[in-house]
């Protein structure tokens, strides 16, 4: 009986039509024959790749460039047909179409996005540091680079991919799904994989507008969890805190854990709100506040921190347990205190050397909670 090659799939289905039985089975074959490349099928090329159901036909030598994987597998593959016995009649991996090398794992997009960066022009390079850059492209590239070890296109595709989302044009945008590009999560995911802080950031700022408007808020937590991207997972517990219970518990894609940290942190951040009045940030002295005179400006400044936490609650109307909204209130009631944009009522002249130093001291705080609002959502022990 002949066999039907490897690429050939099989499937059966029972149809039926017209005086046809619905009971009657039809084998149907679904030929997936490999097709070549429009673009990188090169004629003179010497070696034949197949990712998926692509036939590429490129240049050993041009895969080779970077010092890439694939120098390295073709040493191998070199090595290993220098010792292994005649007779072989498939003819070497790689030589024809019927015997290509496999890729597995990567897309044809992927491979051909390799290819562009490998065989371009340089005005098509330039293409992708412009408004005009194709960014599937280039997040395909920077993927397929990172995996087999091209070190320097890498860092290119991920430099241009930087250059884009942190154009102000760009990174205004607050949409999860870029239609022309990758989606956020993908951006993160890659952003993460080759360890870029640049790109990262830039998605992360992202995050954070789609945070505050309340959208995604349970997909951020989950590509935070995974990631382990702790700014980012802290800010996305925050703000799925400040919905709500009743949202915690409709919404599907959190997990029982999830629901449990989220009842842990408002916990914590409701201790911690008691402790703050109580707990003014350290503030930087000036030379000339010595002795009696920084004892009396420590005084003063406990004071007006009390004061500016108790002010900013009287202005607006916060959550229990939402400690950053309210810090950064208290931080404005600050600025506009020191700036005598509001009426200081005495509560400045403890600290003649030393008031322009607490807007430091309060943006530090707040700083501080923001980074680590994370460790107050735990897993209860």
């Amino acid at each position: 009986m002949a066999h039907l090659p490897s690429d050939v799939y099989l499937t059966t289905s029972f149809m039926h039509s017209g005086d046809v039985s619905p009971t009657t089975p039809k084998l149907q074959l679904q030929l997936s024959i490999p097709h070549h490349d429009p673009t990188y099928y090169i004629p003179d090329g010497n070696t034949v790749l197949l990712v998926e159901n692509t036939l590429f036909r490129v240049h050993r030598s041009t895969l080779t460039k970077d010092k890439s994987t694939f120098d390295s597998m073709f040493s191998l593959d070199s090595d290993l047909r220098s010792s292994s016995s005649t007779g072989v009649t498939a003819g070497p991996e790689g030589e024809s179409d019927d015997n290509p090398i496999r890729l597995q794992g990567d897309t044809a997009q992927e491979f051909r996005a390799l290819l562009w960066a490998l065989y371009a022009l340089p005005h098509e390079l330039t293409l992708a540091l412009t408004p005009k850059a194709n960014t599937s492209q280039l997040f395909n590239l920077a993927r397929i680079t990172h995996k087999y070890e091209f070190r320097s296109i890498e860092a290119w595709a991920l430099g241009a991919l930087t250059t884009i989302y942190t154009r102000p044009a760009h990174s205004s945008s607050a949409q999860v799904e870029d239609v022309e590009g990758p989606s956020l999560v993908q951006l993160t995911e890659l952003a993460s994989l080759c360890e870029q802080r640049e790109l990262l950031d830039a998605a992360t700022l992202r995050w954070k507008r789609l945070l505050a408007s309340g959208k995604d808020i349970a997909l951020a937590v989950g590509v935070a969890e995974r990631l382990n991207l702790r700014t980012l997972l802290g800010f996305a517990y925050h703000a799925m805190m400040l919905q709500g219970r009743d949202v915690w518990d409709n919404d599907a894609l959190l997990t029982r854990a999830q629901r449990i940290r989220l009842l842990s942190g408002h916990y914590a951040l409701g201790r911690l709100w008691e402790r703050l009045p109580s707990e003014p940030p350290t503030i930087s002295h000036s030379p000339r506040c010595t002795g009696g005179a920084q004892a009396r400006c420590n005084q003063a400044w406990a004071a007006l921190w009390r004061s500016t936490l108790d002010m900013g609650r009287q202005v607006l109307l916060l959550q229990y347990a939402d400690v950053v909204g309210k810090l950064m209130l208290a931080e404005s009631v600050t600025k506009a205190l020191v700036e005598r944009e509001i009426p200081t009522q005495g509560m400045l002249d403890g600290m003649p050397w030393c008031k322009d130093n607490v807007l430091a001291a309060v943006a530090g705080k707040v700083k501080e909670v923001q980074e680590s609002l994370a460790d107050y959502f735990t897993d209860v022990v």
